[in-house]
């Protein structure tokens, strides 16, 4: 499939995941089965009431259907001021939007390691793609520690949290570790940003892999974390959404 035809998906399901957030699922037309790799992005488009069209890229929150639909999801901020994701959110059902793509080589590279996934709010759009493929096979995840490091500002902010409680649940190479930088005083679970955890994790160890996704700011400082523990630049890959 050409990443830079045009085409046409219909949204068929829109759930707001806190005040300014909506995970957005869209039915791609007139394909059986829509492609992509986990982590990849699709480029959005839209005109504005005056006709300017604006494009916007946006990750793929959602894995690969393994059972014939043709379906991405997206989980979207409304941003100030931001014609496109207040535009995305507002849509009803039924409407339709054109994209083209997937683009993107922000995606898990063989051969697999433990690994640590480092996300701050919308950067986990890809991991939750990621995740939901690699554990939906034993052989994709052949039993590899994996660590969902999430930071948020409090609780309603940790995005698809009740699926990665069931995932950890279900499966016992998964580790969610949720950290809050302004959490009530019922919180009992880690406190601060995501940096500040993640030596807990990770410990004197240089033979894994860490994904991070999410603003300039906190991808700079896990990624030179990182390396002043001594990991390789290669076993750091990064995604940043500003």
């Amino acid at each position: 499939m050409a990443p830079f035809q045009t085409r046409t998906a219909r949204l068929v399901l829109s759930v707001p995941l806190s005040e300014f957030t909506s995970h957005l699922e869209f039915a791609v037309r007139d394909v059986p089965r829509f492609g992509f790799v986990p982590g990849q992005w699709l480029s959005l488009k839209a005109n504005t009431p005056d006709g300017e069209e604006i494009t916007r890229a946006y990750s793929i929150a959602s894995a690969p259907s393994e059972n014939g639909h043709g379906h991405v999801a997206f989980c979207l901020n409304r941003v100030d001021n931001g014609f496109m994701s207040n535009h995305l959110c507002g849509l009803a059902a039924g409407s339709e939007v054109t994209f083209q793509g997937p683009f993107g080589d922000f995606t898990l590279h063989p051969p697999l390691r433990d690994t640590i996934f480092i996300a701050t709010g919308t950067g986990i759009a890809p991991f939750r793609s990621m995740l939901h493929w690699l554990l939906a096979d034993p052989q994709r995840h052949q039993e590899r520690e994996l660590w969902l490091l999430f930071g948020a500002r409090s609780e309603q902010d940790l995005y698809y949290r009740d699926e990665f409680e069931r995932l950890a649940a279900g499966y016992s190479n998964f580790h969610f570790v949720p950290t809050l930088s302004r959490a009530s005083a019922e919180w009992t679970r880690l406190r601060g940003y995501v940096q500040e955890h993640v030596k807990e994790i990770v410990g004197d160890r240089k033979d894994m892999h860490a994904y991070i996704c999410g603003l300039d700011k906190m991808v700079k400082a896990n990624r030179e974390l990182l390396k002043n523990l001594g990991w390789e630049r290669t076993s750091i890959r990064y995604e940043k959404y500003d």
